[in-house]
């Protein structure tokens, strides 16, 4: 079967996909990139792609999703499928660029568990049962990941490229996969990606916001094996 390569998004590691990980590493080899040894979003592409198998499936959350549209362009002839989920295409808004200056000062100056606990986390995740563990989790992600990591990434996220035109362009079959409540990339986002790409699924979970790997597991990874079978 051909290997699955996951990237997380920004300041998680594999935990991320934790659920899926178990599921299909046991039916195919299965990869998940670092994404934090870069400060472009084109160099974590090509550090991703100088490690991950000559063709293969991508699946990426949040940053991962903008790294993956990224490798899509870069060699969209090493990814036989890709899914998108909780992404963005555009670059980055100007006022979201301004707020992750003051972002990276706070971290600089020892702020990072601050910084993800008051202006991060809140807008994450749908209202459940699982919330509050949820949070601690990712918390612990980030503080595991530490400031550099979020230095960097916070300087891809600036200067991303939009994404759109590769999407138009893309020939292979993708799954675009949000939560329904969503708040940091809102399900309008996925509406507009599957419409751009010509052999695009999209796929709303329900009672998940940003993270539905680890807020809807079984039903994300369902939705993910549909598209690694189709």
């Amino acid at each position: 079967m051909i290997p699955l390569v996951f990237l997380p998004g920004m300041m998680c590691d594999a935990r991320l996909f934790a659920s899926q990980i178990a599921t299909f590493s046991q039916e195919r080899a299965v990869q998940v990139a670092h994404i934090g040894g870069a400060d472009t979003v084109s160099a974590l592409a090509a550090q991703v792609l100088a490690h991950a198998p000559p063709r293969f499936a991508l699946a990426g959350l949040s940053m991962g999703g903008i790294v993956a549209m990224e490798i899509l362009s870069q060699a969209p002839d090493r990814v036989a499928r890709i899914a998108l989920m909780d992404t963005n295409p555009k670059a980055e808004a100007d006022a979201i660029l301004d707020a992750r200056e003051t972002q990276i000062a706070k971290v600089r100056a020892g702020g990072l568990a601050g910084v993800m606990r008051d202006e991060m986390k809140p807008r994450y995740l749908a209202d459940g049962p699982q919330r509050d563990a949820i949070l601690e989790l990712c918390m612990d992600m980030a503080l595991g990941l530490g400031p550099d990591v979020f230095e960097n990434q916070s300087r891809a996220l600036q200067t991303r490229p939009d994404q759109q035109d590769t999407l138009r362009n893309a020939q292979c079959p993708a799954l675009i996969l949000c939560g329904r409540e969503d708040a940091l990339c809102p399900l309008h986002r996925h509406t507009l990606m599957a419409d751009l790409m010509p052999h695009a699924t999209l796929q709303v979970i329900e009672n998940a916001g940003h993270l539905p790997t680890l807020e809807q597991p079984q039903e994300t990874t369902a939705a993910l094996r549909r598209w690694l079978e189709d």
